[in-house]
């Protein structure tokens, strides 16, 4: 009986600690301040119109015509492309030191490849590469 009593009591000691631990924690959690600049919430915003940007493309393919270092010799490569293939959109890519130019927006690469083999008489080495396509439009 005696053992029972000092159990209950080391119990009753243990949950009593236990739950002025619990109040002490919710008291933290409610007194906390948070101190941020001011531009952390437009830094947020801006990462979420970019990302609403983002819904407008897919993953698919375009044909890659032009790779090379010089802006003007690219530019020239894009117009000769959308005076010839004027249903077909051209893409001017630049990534440090090279602009690519890439055209069409297709879903699969058999749509890519009929492309390349009808422009390959008139732009030879291009190839199809994986890319952020623009939506088709509905018909």
């Amino acid at each position: 009986m005696k053992k029972n009593l000092i159990l209950l009591s080391l119990i009753t000691l243990l949950c009593l600690k236990a739950q002025s631990q619990n109040d002490s924690l919710k008291q933290f959690h409610t007194d906390s301040n948070i101190i941020q600049d001011k531009r952390v919430n437009e830094l947020v915003l801006k990462h979420i119109l970019i990302n609403e940007a983002g819904k407008e493309k897919m993953k698919g393919y375009r044909v890659q015509i032009h790779f090379g270092p010089e802006k003007s010799k690219a530019l020239e490569i894009k117009t000769k492309f959308t005076t010839q293939y004027h249903d077909t959109p051209a893409y001017l890519d630049y990534q440090q030191p090279y602009f690519k130019i890439r055209v069409g927006d297709f879903r699969t690469k058999l749509e890519a490849y009929k492309l390349l083999q009808d422009i390959s008489a008139d732009f030879q080495g291009g190839f199809i590469v994986n890319d952020d396509i623009e939506l088709p439009k509905l018909r």
